[in-house]
């Protein structure tokens, strides 16, 4: 029930009351009495109609208030709807930005490792041409160094003479610099393959066998048809069993009869060979080296 139906019933309540009471008065008494309860009723009318003008005034600005609510709250959920609308474009917007952000991103990945493999191809390749150039260039020292001390060292016919006079002289370190001066600067002469048997010879009296025997494979390997060839393959047999290859020996000194037969360098092949208890003759299928 509301406020003013409330009123209304009150004052009616009150005006029955008051007849009531009007009634049960002597009829002297009645008259102003009627008069009192008129006029408190009159008021009365007079204050509900005041109330009422007041309430629905304030009905009014409350109605004008809720309806300017009620239009704000619509007014507020379209521009959220709005809004929401908006975030859900940009986002879809974002995605598809940073899908294609990712997209050149992985590209520019793969072209830099691209350039990379590229650059180790080109820095190897530097590096390559510069070892290249090194390498020309220390050649290029060594062969102008080499002509250079080529032009200062003595004729070959002098330097070998000089080297074979210090060897029979017992200057063995002086003929073993002298030899090898003569196998440097002149590694094509007939007298090339002496020299590499001299040196052997210095390297065997001084007890460096395996030395010895590379020199004597110069001479049989480069100089086969030479006077020295017989007994640099003599001696390096010799070099082999003092370096307990006895059976490398052996074969060597076989060989070196099979090939030299008559000469006095088989001679000296046959007398260790019996001296070490084995036979002179090469094992079939032997091969010569």
């Amino acid at each position: 029930m509301s406020i003013h139906k409330q009123f209304q019933t009150q004052c009616k309540s009150f005006a029955l009351v008051a007849a009531l009471c009007l009634a049960s008065l002597p009829a002297h008494a009645a008259s102003k009495e009627i008069i009192q309860l008129q006029t408190q009723v009159q008021q009365l009318q007079e204050q509900m109609t005041a109330m009422k003008q007041s309430f629905d005034e304030r009905m009014g600005v409350m109605k004008n208030l809720v309806e300017a609510n009620t239009d704000a709250s619509n007014k507020t959920t379209a521009a959220i709807n709005i809004l929401q609308a908006t975030l859900q474009k940009q986002q879809g917007d974002a995605t598809g930005h940073v899908d294609q952000l990712s997209g050149q991103i992985q590209a520019l990945n793969d072209t830099l490792d691209e350039l990379k493999v590229r650059l180790a191809k080109v820095s190897k390749q530097l590096e390559d041409m510069q070892s290249a150039q090194q390498s020309i260039a220390a050649s290029q020292q060594a062969s102008q160094a080499q002509q250079q001390a080529a032009a200062q060292a003595p004729p070959p016919d002098v330097l070998y003479a000089n080297g074979l006079r210090d060897y029979n002289g017992g200057k063995n370190d002086l003929a073993s610099q002298e030899f090898s001066d003569y196998v440097k600067f002149y590694p094509n002469t007939d007298l090339a393959g002496n020299a590499y048997y001299y040196l052997a010879e210095i390297q065997f009296r001084a007890g460096n066998y395996q030395q010895a025997v590379g020199n004597y494979d110069q001479v049989l390997q480069n100089f086969p048809s030479g006077n020295k060839a017989a007994s640099a393959q003599l001696k390096k047999g010799f070099a082999l069993i003092e370096m307990g290859q006895k059976d490398d020996g052996v074969q060597e000194l076989r060989h070196l009869i099979q090939r030299y037969p008559k000469t006095n360098e088989a001679v000296q092949a046959r007398d260790r060979l019996r001296k070490l208890g084995v036979s002179t003759a090469a094992k079939p299928g032997a091969g010569t080296q």
